[in-house]
């Protein structure tokens, strides 16, 4: 049985590297750390071995499909091509990763055997379609779809991102404001019209309260969403029916929750269509993609079509008695099981789904900066009338005297 071990080494241009490797002992480990390039200078076997704490970025899936893909396709021996991907990389986990599999396969596995041991990196998807790719013999094809549908996820990654950045950034600023101005500017220019012997009118009288509490109880303002969360999070661990409602609610969201579903229903029917078109049958692959959805309903869905078929409905009479999916993915899957032509059929809805999430970031980055620009202006609009308008009123009354 393999251990973890951390180990000090040093490559051949005499630079230190440390890092930690799968191992059954000192001698395996020497053994395989040479086999990288390195010398080894001190080891400690690690206590748990449970340590992937370290994300496998996409990025490094993508080089990995990629330059498996091209190997494959040019009928270079698997072994070979592992072992010039992994001089290629450095000293990262990933690396360590492709070590390893590299040690199974010479230990006798096969490539998604080997794979199997590694879930951080390599998915259930992943797995089940190289495992196809090497029943089939189609490995170059099946890299080939593995890196498209991985780019595809990388950029859509990117656009999510970068449409959340602008809004976190002004909502940040916005908060920012409002703590300047409530418990700074706010309180002094209260005392200042108090002084001066003015009437408060309602709507200051209510900015004052405001004002009050966020001077004397910042702290809770600060902490209660963190609290919030950090006790939202421990519920959901606890109970399954409070992380049910939670996902629910999320495909709800205004505006979010509409774009949420499209991006699952769009890996769904991506992930799907690879699955089928790898030579895996609907079942298994129903079951494979509804780990992934990610969302509680929706597997709550899958698992609902999964069940039907099993019980000898059809597959577009399953999907169609969940009555969750949308009208285009029922009839989709209609036509591709009636022309036989599934795996297009589901190639198509992803298309359309890609599309509109598109659209839809698009639109949504649009309206983003109008509707922030709103919010701030009628906060700071709210400060002035509540704070100008008596101060205009005593000026008023003294103009007449």
């Amino acid at each position: 049985m393999s251990q973890q071990f951390l180990y000090k080494a040093m490559d051949n241009r005499g630079r230190i590297q440390q890092g930690q490797l799968d191992a059954h002992n000192a001698s395996d480990l020497e053994a395989r750390l040479e086999r990288m390039g390195l010398d080894l200078i001190y080891f400690r076997a690690k206590k748990t071995r449970h340590f992937y704490s370290r994300k496998i970025t996409r990025p490094d899936l993508i080089t990995f499909t990629f330059h498996m893909e091209q190997l494959t396709r040019a009928g270079v021996p698997l072994l070979e091509g592992l072992n010039d991907l992994r001089d290629s990389l450095g000293q990262t986990r990933f690396r360590e990763i492709v070590s390893n599999i590299i040690d199974n396969i010479e230990g006798g596995e096969c490539l998604s055997d080997a794979m199997k041991h590694f879930p951080e990196a390599f998915d259930a998807v992943f797995v089940s379609l190289v495992r196809a790719g090497e029943e089939s013999g189609n490995l170059s094809v099946v890299f080939k779809h593995l890196t498209e549908s991985l780019k595809w996820q990388d950029e859509l990654a990117a656009k999510t991102k970068k449409l959340l950045t602008y809004p976190a950034f002004v909502f940040t600023v916005i908060i920012g404001v409002l703590f300047f101005l409530m418990i700074y500017l706010v309180p002094q220019m209260i005392s200042f019209i108090k002084g001066m012997g003015g009437e408060l009118p309602l709507h200051t009288r209510i900015l004052l309260s405001v004002s009050n509490f966020f001077v004397n109880y910042w702290y809770v303002v600060l902490s209660a969403p963190i609290l919030t969360f950090i006790l939202l999070k421990m519920s959901m661990k606890m109970s399954f029916k409070v992380r049910f409602n939670i996902d629910r609610l999320k495909l709800k969201l205004w505006i979010i929750g509409p774009i949420l579903e499209k991006i699952i229903l769009a890996r769904f029917t991506n992930f799907f269509a690879l699955l089928y078109g790898s030579g895996i049958t609907v079942l298994d692959g129903l079951q494979i993609t509804k780990g992934l959805a990610g969302n509680l309903v929706i597997e709550a869905a899958i698992q609902k079509v999964i069940d039907s078929i099993q019980e000898g409905t059809s597959i577009g009479d399953s999907f169609d008695q969940v009555r969750f999916f949308p009208p285009l993915v029922l009839r989709m899957v209609r036509i591709g099981e009636m022309t036989g032509e599934l795996e297009a059929a589901l190639n198509n809805v992803s298309y359309f789904y890609n599309r509109e999430i598109k659209d839809s970031i698009e639109k949504i980055q649009t309206l983003i900066e109008p509707i922030m620009t709103v919010l701030l202006g009628a906060m700071l609009g709210w400060v002035m009338i509540s704070v100008l308008g008596p101060i205009y009123d005593i000026i008023s009354k003294f103009k007449y005297r």
